[in-house]
This record gives C-alpha cells, structure tokens and sequence, in this order.
C-alpha cells in the first residue's frame, strides 16, 4: 500500500507542495479529492487507495479492483482552461500513464479514445476527469486513475504485473505535469501528438453512441485541438465530444 511519504515524494517531485492523501478503503478516490477541491484544497492534492468499495468510470459505469491489487489515485488540479477544452486533460493523462505503465511493464500499452489503456486490446486501466465548473468558468478537475496490477477474474482485462505502485505513480505524474505545465500555446499540440503516438483508436472502425443516444459510425481519423474524436463517415466528417465509443474492427 502506498504510504503519505509515497505520496509526498512524488508531489515534491513535480516541485509542487499539495496535501496528500494514502487511504487503505474508501469509496471512490475521485469522490474524495471532489469533496477536498470544495473545501479549497489546492492544485496538486494527492488521493491513493489501496481499495475502492464504489469505484466508477465514464456514465455511471463501475470500476472493480482487486484489494491491494491496483493504483487508484487521483489528483486535483485547477487548471486555466476552457470548459469546452476538459477533454485535452482525459487525454493526457491517457498517454501520460501509457508511457509511465509502458515503462514500467515492458508491455505495449494502448490508448482508446478518450479514457481507457489496453494490452492486447484487454482494459488495463482507465481515466475519469470529473470537473466543477461554475458560471461558465472551470473551478476544479479532478483526474482519476484505476491501473490493474493484479487483474480482477474478469473478462477482456489485463493486468501491468509485478510493478511498484509509487514508481509507476511518480512517472505518470511526472509526464503529466510536464505537458500541463509547459507553454499554453502549445498544450493541445503537445497533448495530440503523445496521445496519437500511443492511439489504440485512429484508423479503426469505430461506432460512437452520444449521450443522447445518436450513433456515428466510420472511420476514426484524428483528435482535434479540443479533445474530440474525428470520425470519417459516409456522409462527410463528423465530431464526437462525448458518450461511449467501440472500436469494430
């Protein structure tokens, strides 16, 4: 189980000085950090546990850990950006954490648009941006990751193996940041180029389903300066901001 002084030497790392958080059971570690970005906690705050009882990923759906068996953390951050822009954030962190896992590993770990990693096209971890944002301005977002070491005895996933949690948690945060915080002007370049190196999702046959039930179906072809997958079909090119998307083939 990662330890408070875990959690301090990787914030320090990043030269940041945020509080930090190592639980061994809690609900959900984004639900957590929500509840510290409301009481002001500043940017860099730092949740970990060794267990969630009700983790959760994208549109309700649940995350299922084995104890002791994954990295579950989760970060805060108040970032000065666009709310309409959020979605740059689920990607770097996708391709921050598939090159940390990658890394530590020795497996090709993979990005699906906008929030899950694959190995051998199985999940082996996922991302959840959750925000608060009031009167049009973005006040808080906190990014969730759920890395399976260990796998839960469960279809279509994998697991990393036998890597240090902190180490893998060090690396990531370490990309992160140094993308996050680099020049503004070139953060959505930055960000499209890391995530497209490691895309499991461009090229394929996709079929995205929005939040509102519409299907778009065809060809994902890029991601663009927001965030959003671009998807190539019959009827032109089309701009996927949310909702559920499945690779076909």
């Amino acid at each position: 189980m990662l330890t408070e002084d875990d959690l301090r030497a990787i914030v320090s790392s990043i030269d940041a000085d945020a509080p930090v958080l190592a639980l061994e059971v809690t609900a959900s570690t984004n639900a957590t950090a929500l509840e510290l970005a409301e009481d002001g906690a500043p940017q860099w705050t730092l949740v970990t546990a060794a267990h969630q009882t009700a983790g959760r990923g994208r549109h309700g759906r649940g995350w299922t850990d084995v104890p002791g068996g994954s990295l579950l953390a989760s970060v805060l951050l108040r970032p000065d950006l666009d709310a309409d822009r959020i979605g740059l954030l689920t990607l770097l962190a996708g391709a921050s954490m598939a090159e940390a896992a990658a890394a530590a590993s020795g497996l090709d770990v993979r990005c699906t648009w906008p929030n899950d990693l694959l190995v051998d096209d199985r999940k082996v971890a996922g991302i959840l941006a959750e925000s608060q944002v009031s009167d049009g301005a973005v006040r808080a977002v906190v990014l969730g990751v759920g890395v399976n070491l260990a796998p839960p005895d469960l279809d279509g996933i994998a697991g990393l193996g036998a890597v240090d949690p902190a180490a893998l948690l060090g690396a990531f945060l370490r990309g992160f940041h140094d993308t996050y915080a680099g020049p503004p002007d070139a953060l959505a370049a930055t960000i499209r180029a890391r995530w497209l190196a490691r895309t499991a999702t461009i090229g394929r046959e996709v079929r995205a389903i929005g939040t509102g039930g519409e299907v778009v179906a065809g060809i994902a072809t890029d991601v663009d300066e927001s965030g959003a997958l671009v998807i190539a079909t019959a009827d032109g090119p089309r701009t996927v901001t949310s909702g559920a998307v499945e690779c076909l083939r």
